[in-house]
This record gives C-alpha cells, sequence and structure tokens, in this order.
C-alpha cells in the first residue's frame, strides 16, 4: 500500500522536507493540527502571504519548531549554530546548545528573583518537565502571532502576542477556561542566508501568570486527574 504523505504545516519551513538522518525528540516530525486551528482562531491579523509580517511569524514559528522537537543542533536549518544567542528581557545570552539543553519555557522563564517569590522555578525544571507543564495548562496548544513589524533584515524588530487557552491545571490551581495571553517586543538578528543569529525576547512574565495563577487552588490528586484527562483528551498536537 503506498505511503500518503503528510500534508505540509504552511506556517513552519523543513518539517516535512528533512532528511531522514535529522534525530526527532519524539520519533518523527510533530503534528501541528491542533495549535493551528486555535492561532487561526485566535490571531488578530491575517498577513498577506509573501509580506514581512507572514516571513518573520513563520520563521519564529520554524525556530520554535526545532528547537523543541529536534534533539541536535546540528539538524537545525533556522538558525547559524555557531553564532546563535538567545537573550530574554535583557538576561545573559544563552548559546545554542544550552538554550536546546533547557528548552524554550525555561529559557524565557528563567529570572533572578527570590525562590519565594518564583511563579515558576526555571532551574528546578528539565526541558521535559517544563514542556509538560505547559501542555497540561494549554491543552490546545500555546499559539504565537506578529502584530506588528518595524524593521527589515539584517535586524528585524517585531511585536507579539503569544495565548492559550487555560483548560488544565497550571502547579497546582484548577483550570479556568479563560484565554491567558501575554504581549512583547523581540529583535532578531539574521546572517546573509537569512539564518537567525540571535533573538531578543523583552516582555512582562506578570502577564503570563496573572492568568495562570487565577485558578483555585487544588490538590496534587486533583491536578494528577485533571492532568490526565487533558492528556486523553488532545494528544501532544505542539
Amino acid at each position: 500500500m503506498a505511503t500518503v504523505p503528510a500534508a505540509r504545516d504552511k506556517y513552519r519551513s523543513f518539517l516535512h522536507d528533512e532528511a531522514e538522518n535529522v534525530q526527532w525528540r519524539h520519533g518523527g516530525p510533530p503534528t501541528y493540527d491542533a495549535v493551528n486551528q486555535l492561532f487561526e482562531q485566535g490571531r488578530t491579523k491575517e498577513w498577506p502571504e509573501g509580506s514581512l509580517e507572514e516571513i518573520v511569524q513563520n520563521a519564529i514559528k520554524t525556530w520554535e519548531m526545532e528547537l523543541s522537537h529536534k534533539v541536535r543542533l546540528q539538524d537545525f536549518k533556522s538558525i547559524n549554530p555557531e553564532k546563535f544567542k538567545l537573550i530574554v528581557n535583557g538576561r545573559e545570552g544563552l548559546g545554542g546548545e544550552e538554550t536546546l539543553k533547557i528548552g524554550s519555557y525555561n529559557a524565557l522563564l528563567k529570572n533572578s528573583l527570590p525562590k519565594e517569590f518564583q511563579y515558576y522555578r526555571a532551574d528546578e525544571e528539565t526541558f521535559e518537565s517544563s514542556h509538560e507543564v505547559f501542555r497540561s495548562a494549554f491543552p490546545r496548544g500555546f499559539a504565537w502571532e506578529v502584530i506588528s513589524v518595524y524593521s527589515g533584515p539584517p535586524v528585524i524588530a517585531f511585536k507579539f502576542r503569544h495565548w492559550g487557552i487555560f483548560e488544565g491545571p497550571f502547579k497546582g490551581h484548577a483550570p479556568t477556561g479563560e484565554t491567558v495571553e501575554f504581549y512583547g517586543l523581540g529583535t532578531v538578528k539574521v546572517d546573509e542566508s537569512l539564518k537567525v543569529e540571535d533573538v531578543e525576547i523583552y516582555y512582562d512574565p506578570g502577564e503570563l501568570f496573572a492568568g495562570l495563577l487565577k485558578g483555585s487552588s487544588i490538590s496534587v490528586s486533583e491536578s494528577q486527574t485533571e492532568t490526565a484527562h487533558s492528556a486523553s483528551a488532545c494528544p501532544f498536537q505542539h
């Protein structure tokens, strides 16, 4: 029987045209059907095909896909591995290997506050546990869109929105079913081949946690039950 090729993801490059020797974290390319549907239903703007805004939006989505699902930095096609650096809220930049090791959530949520004031302790989470925390809270995915682009390459400045529907437990807090979102600003520096050399992100984590901590407190057993229900209701899609 002939194999039916996977439908291409129109928001992410390199997802279904990869060499066979690419090492995927979960054994093969991910699917983004659920979060793509969330994105299309909830986005505030729809950019024309080929516009700078669409190109930037899809480039960031592609980088996030590679960061979350590829095991080896050498398999990344969206970045310049030798020069790549991620800077969040003015903190010291993280190189490609370190960012890949800790994952996008831990990289974005690291902070220097005293532990008693930390809503999320990135230094106590692994790549896997951090993704499970947010996969549980947002079973339909955590969508991302470009709101505005202020400059073109080689340094691209943009405004973004990140959102999800809070339908699963988060760190002992019950889901509210409401949209949780935050806005931020970023710059991306690209080389002559349009591969990313560094990313700078600036945002207020309080916007995110205000929605996630809004739910009532629940016990560990209740949280595990909610997590199991979310996992069975919607398989990993993002």
